[in-house]
């Protein structure tokens, strides 16, 4: 079965077991540890979580878990693609309701997928993804954070994709309504631009929420030193040597792997704060198992992090029994397959130093079996 039909089966399922995702996420509690999520902020995202269709658990879902915080707070995030049983939900408020800001958003993107001249789903396909800032926004779910990635036609460094670049980047914009001035544009024509051969503009992201930058998410970094290369040219106005030390001491642990960074594009250029992200490989969504790794392929990287005073231990502890095999699961109405696991970990350098370590963990739920 391929990956469309198994999202149809399983939206189909679920949509009999229940309305919203807190009817499903409320199933998976004793799956979490309360060091990493804890009782108070569980219902946080329980009531974010009954805005939401149920059918959305087709998609991955999961959260961003800040592992250098005592506190068991967390952030939620969900996906959805157009064209599905859980874009029709947002279609539906939008019309019922047009002060509906989310709903009107998501289907004006989706309108500009589907357009005839669909040259933005070329490039990224149907998918969104959404963040909800729901820990770091003291318990309040706000206007979700909006993330394209062109998994279709990849954007690669070192070749002329800038009218993909602004293809990405006026469909995000024109759905959320904002405009970008020529400085804005150019810095990020730059950014891009400035990509070392074989790597890849991942992520294009926006935070409604919080201001009108532009989050670039660049992977593939070979080595430190293109790394440092590659910020200097982009005029990143944080410490290199910072970002330095930071990847030696992972790579005591971790070997011939791979480096990412997230660029905040403001409107004056490049922001100073720098999320440095570590992968167990190149992700490339139109692979169809392309969330899914090794059980062992992240001990290295837990490892690592566990030389970082700023990590509570515990924690960490817990994010290590995260990755699971498929494990069965019986609803109502259908058996389910879940797999959980760890998207990528995000170490976030300002002021001149490491001052927060972030997991990625997500979940993936399907009523067809995995093959």
């Amino acid at each position: 079965m391929d990956i469309d039909a198994a999202v149809a089966l399983t939206q189909d399922r679920l949509a009999e077991e229940g309305c919203s995702m807190k009817d499903l996420l409320k199933h998976f509690r004793d799956k979490i540890s309360p060091l990493l999520v804890g009782d108070a902020q569980w219902q946080c995202v329980l009531d974010c979580a009954e805005k939401l269709p149920i059918t959305m658990g087709a998609f991955p879902f999961g959260f961003e878990l800040p592992i250098h915080l005592v506190s068991p707070v967390a952030d939620f995030g969900v996906s959805l693609t157009s064209g599905t049983k859980a874009a029709e939900y947002f279609e539906q408020r939008a019309r019922i309701d047009t002060s509906n800001e989310i709903a009107n958003v998501i289907t004006r993107l989706f309108e500009n997928m589907d357009d005839e001249d669909a040259s933005l789903r070329e490039i990224v396909g149907r998918k969104l993804m959404l963040e909800y800032d729901i820990g770091s926004a003291g318990g309040r779910s706000s206007f979700p954070g909006m993330f394209l990635r062109p998994g279709e036609r990849p954007i690669i460094g070192a070749q002329d994709q800038t009218k993909d670049i602004d293809t990405v980047l006026q469909g995000l914009l024109s759905s959320l309504g904002w405009e970008f001035g020529v400085r804005q544009r150019n810095v990020i024509e730059q950014v891009y631009q400035a990509q070392p051969l074989d790597t890849r503009m991942d992520s294009f992201g926006a935070f409604p929420s919080r201001s009108r930058a532009i989050r670039l998410a660049i992977m593939g970094f070979k080595s430190r030193r293109e790394l440092g290369n590659y910020l200097a040219n982009v005029n990143w106005p944080g410490q290199l040597a910072t970002v330095d030390s930071v990847i030696s001491r992972i790579e005591k642990h971790v070997h011939h792997t791979r480096f990412g960074v997230n660029i905040d594009v403001e409107e004056d250029g490049v922001g100073p704060t720098l999320g440095l992200t570590l992968i167990v490989k190149q992700r490339y969504t139109n692979r169809s198992r392309y969330w899914l790794d090794g059980p062992t392929d992240w001990n290295p990287f837990l490892e690592a992090l566990d030389d970082e005073e700023l990590v509570i231990p515990e924690k960490l502890g817990q994010l290590a029994g995260w990755v699971t095999p498929p494990t069965m699961l019986f609803g109502k109405a259908a058996r389910y397959m879940l797999v959980r696991g760890i998207h990528h970990l995000k170490l976030v350098v300002s002021e001149g130093e490491l001052n927060k370590v972030k997991a990625y963990v997500f979940m993936i739920l399907s009523g067809a079996d995995f093959d």
